[in-house]
């Protein structure tokens, strides 16, 4: 979870379950990047994965992930608001 990209795989996955083509749409990154995100998520055993057809999803199977995630992306959301004076 040290990379950034993997906190926004996870933020968004947050939301629920979601393809490679989904998290594109919300994550501004490139398909080869993106799978090898999931691919160490899914090797960590922070995400989990079915098939359905020829689409993949990938969902949270961690809670504490979840509850970490929620945690970091709030200061993060503070922080940003407090650097802006607000």
């Amino acid at each position: 979870m040290s990379a950034p990209m993997r906190l926004k795989i996870i933020s968004s996955l947050c939301n629920g379950e979601k393809n490679v083509s989904q998290l594109l749409m919300e994550i501004d990154t490139t398909q080869p990047n993106m799978s090898q995100h999931l691919n160490t998520l899914y090797q960590s055993g922070v995400i989990g994965k079915r098939r359905e057809g020829v689409q993949i999803f990938y969902r949270i199977i961690n809670d504490r992930v979840v509850t970490l995630c929620r945690a970091i992306c709030t200061q993060i959301a503070i922080e940003t608001e407090y650097e802006n004076g607000r």
